[in-house]
């Protein structure tokens, strides 16, 4: 093989791995184009995954504030409960009292 021989084998070569890169090139550019109608529907999308996460939170933040209303509104039950848990126990033993007095003062009489 002379010079001339592989000068024109080369070109050949690089003119064929031109041509096959221009085809893969053409072939990646085809098969992922993007539409516009697609461009338009992921911006929707976006958008409205937006609007969720922001009505999520919102719904978050609402549920705290009625868990801590809730908390609240237990404790002050609880603290209710108890007052009058004691008034009873202190009206019982007053009851009691009063009826061991009436029995001495019956007995004695």
């Amino acid at each position: 093989m002379n010079r001339t021989e592989f000068v024109v084998v080369t070109a050949i070569i690089l003119f064929v791995a031109f041509c096959l890169g221009w085809f893969a090139h053409w072939l990646v550019h085809r098969f992922s184009r993007v539409s516009q109608s697609d461009v338009d529907q992921l911006e929707r999308m976006s958008q409205e995954l937006h609007e969720a996460e922001e009505t999520r939170d919102q719904a978050i933040t609402y549920l705290q504030q009625r868990e801590a209303e809730l908390t609240n509104q237990l404790a002050q039950t609880e603290a209710e409960r108890a007052a009058a848990m004691d008034g009873l126990r202190e009206a019982r033993q007053e009851a009691e009292e009063m009826r061991a007095w009436m029995e001495r003062n019956q007995q004695h009489s």
